[in-house]
């Protein structure tokens, strides 16, 4: 199943795993960038018998300047 959800849209892949516990983390570049696009599956572990470990990333990253 884990390969199956790697680069699906971060919530259908809540919905696969829909009763186990899941960790779950955002991989993004350091600095001022904004997430564009939609959320996807980078990475999907098992870690034990009812959880997952989910690392999900933008599609694309525009960088943003903020006003000082």
């Amino acid at each position: 199943m884990n390969e199956d959800l790697i680069l699906a849209r971060e919530v259908d892949a809540r919905r696969a795993l829909r009763g186990r516990r899941v960790h779950f983390s955002i991989l993004a570049p350091y600095g001022p960038w904004v997430g564009c696009g939609v959320l996807r599956v980078l990475r999907l572990k098992n870690t034990g018998d009812d959880s997952a470990e989910l690392i999900a990333g933008y599609e694309r990253y525009e960088r943003h300047e903020f006003a000082q």
